[in-house]
């Protein structure tokens, strides 16, 4: 048998691409904030996790600039060796101190982020508890610490169901380390977490807490501050992580928590150690972007709002938004075929949003995406509804 059988065997992608719903890969040739040029035509964007709009801000884009004449486009080197800046400090004491932590640690990519963080930190004969739907990072950075210590074991439990995590908690062995890993907001739903009586379990039962706030942080909390704001309970969640490549338009990631945890994430994280630094353009966009977002708490409230506006108008059209509680509203249609021709139907009325399948959902959760950015206006919303009541009604879906 021949290991790249298994290449030649995979036809789904082509199946779509002959049926015209292939919906990946597609190009964006010019890239305006809310409105982008895809295929030669403008497309408002309403799949992006710029939710913010800073990518397209020129304060962000002149610091970018700007650290690349200094420090030049590349570290050339890791963390641990000769990639570290000046830039890359300055921003972990801003950050930490953001987040209402010690200390904070910069990782290349936020999907780095939580594979080093996570895999460093649980060790053999650890306890991981983690919630089913949690990013595919989280449960990467599980399977490595899995993969290089044997006698970790790992416990899930149904998304966001307290009591179902109470269950796994009971049943487990009270003398043993354990973590509790979760998204502050769920990346495909927009429905957050019940951090308060996650936080009374992990009390219960000598857990500890670690929160990938990537599509909170920027988004909920009456400062941007995420879900810990959200809830007032920075101080009962130990480790804060998040990315930069959302709210912070930049790429990379962090984690925060006690200065000593930091650093013993920092001698040990493979992911940190073994690639190259976060490069300096990089590094002063999240800057420059943190300060607007500390100085202009009004971008927060717009995203908020907007949010608030396109799951109400949605609902009263009829679609299933779900759990929905934030800028990310997903248009839950269940089958996967319908869900393709949904998105494409969409994509040629000139709005793009994200089709979703299984594994990335549920079995017949099929959605379509949607995500706002506080510079959307509201002539972008109002087309937007606009379209999706009229396909929705041609479709069946309302």
């Amino acid at each position: 048998m021949d290991v790249f059988q298994k290449c030649w065997d995979f036809r789904r992608a082509e199946e779509a691409k002959e049926q015209g719903i292939y919906p990946y890969f597609i190009p964006i040739e010019e890239n305006h904030g809310p409105r982008v040029k895809m295929q030669g035509r403008e497309i408002i964007m309403i799949g992006s996790n710029n939710y913010l709009g800073l990518t397209q801000d020129p304060r962000v884009q002149e610091a970018a600039i700007k650290a690349i004449e200094k420090f030049g486009t590349s570290c050339s080197g890791s963390r641990f060796l000769n990639g570290t800046l000046s830039l890359h400090e300055e921003l972990e004491h801003k950050l930490a101190a953001f987040v209402k932590k010690e200390a904070a640690l910069i990782f290349s990519t936020g999907y780095q982020t939580n594979l080093g963080s996570i895999s460093t930190l649980i060790d053999k004969n650890d306890i991981v508890v983690t919630d089913k739907t949690n990013h595919a990072s989280i449960f990467d950075g599980i399977f490595l610490a899995y993969g290089l210590r044997m006698g970790v074991t790992v416990k899930r439990y149904r998304h966001n169901d307290m009591d179902d995590l109470e269950r796994v908690l009971s049943r487990l062995d009270p003398e043993k380390p354990k973590l509790i890993v979760t998204d502050g907001v769920f990346s495909m739903e927009g429905s957050i977490v019940n951090l308060p009586r996650l936080i009374e379990l992990a009390k219960t039962y000598n857990a500890r807490i670690y929160l990938d706030d990537a599509h909170g942080i920027g988004v909920i909390g009456e400062t941007g501050r995420g879900t810990a704001e959200y809830y007032n309970r920075f101080e009962d969640v130990d480790l804060i992580m998040c990315t930069f490549s959302k709210s912070f338009a930049s790429l990379g990631g962090f984690v925060a928590g006690d200065e000593r945890v930091i650093s013993y994430i920092k001698h040990f994280a493979r992911p940190l150690i073994f690639s190259a630094a976060i490069p300096p353009a990089n590094i002063a966009a999240v800057m420059k972007s943190l300060e607007i977002i500390q100085s202009e708490p009004q971008i927060v409230r717009r995203l908020r709002e907007i949010g608030e506006k396109m799951r109400r108008e949605f609902q009263a059209m009829g679609f299933n938004t779900g759990e929905s509680r934030t800028p990310i509203v997903p248009i839950i249609i269940g089958d996967d075929t319908r869900t393709f021709l949904f998105w494409k139907a969409l994509f040629e009325a000139g709005v793009y949003t994200n089709p979703v399948i299984s594994p990335a959902v549920p079995p017949d959760r099929a959605l379509l995406r949607t995500s706002y950015m506080a510079t959307h206006t509201d002539r972008d919303l109002d087309q937007v509804l606009d379209t999706f009541k009229k396909i929705g009604k041609q479709m069946g879906v309302i």
